[in-house]
């Protein structure tokens, strides 16, 4: 259940239960915002994270039209979300360490609870297709 996502973030980053909530929402947000195929699978399987994102999303003000999520999409659309959800992390109250904290914590709690495996760093949890960008990689260098 969410709650226990949450509780187990503030216990995890030393945040309070308010706070650690509002945190999900912004990860979930900034997730959802780039079409990952992990918030996707998040939100089907736990009750709650959908209207957390969108509730936190409207709350800071982030791009809702379909336009604007096309961009987020791309590769510097995705970099600039990233960013922004670090901005907003530090808006709401959490330094550098909570924040380092947060993201392992969704992690291990997603891995432990419902089996979804290989969001280890923050590129991940946001979505990136590391496939994708190995085989871009990997064409760019033959070129």
């Amino acid at each position: 259940m969410l709650k226990d996502l949450i509780k187990r973030a503030a216990d995890e980053t030393g945040l309070t239960q308010t706070r650690a909530r509002e945190a999900l929402g912004v990860v979930f947000n900034a997730a959802e915002r780039q079409a990952s195929p992990f918030a996707e699978e998040l939100f089907t399987r736990l009750p709650g994270a959908r209207t957390l994102s969108a509730k936190v999303g409207s709350d800071v003000g982030a791009a809702t039209g379909v336009i604007a999520r096309l961009i987020e999409q791309t590769p510097g659309g995705r970099r600039h979300v990233a960013s922004s959800m670090i901005r907003k992390l530090h808006a709401i109250g959490l330094g550098h360490e909570e924040i380092g904290q947060l993201l392992p914590a969704v992690s291990h709690h997603v891995e432990e609870v419902y089996g979804l495996t290989g969001f280890g760093h923050l590129g991940d949890l946001l979505g990136v297709d590391l496939d994708a960008e190995s085989e871009r990689g990997v064409a760019a260098a033959a070129a």
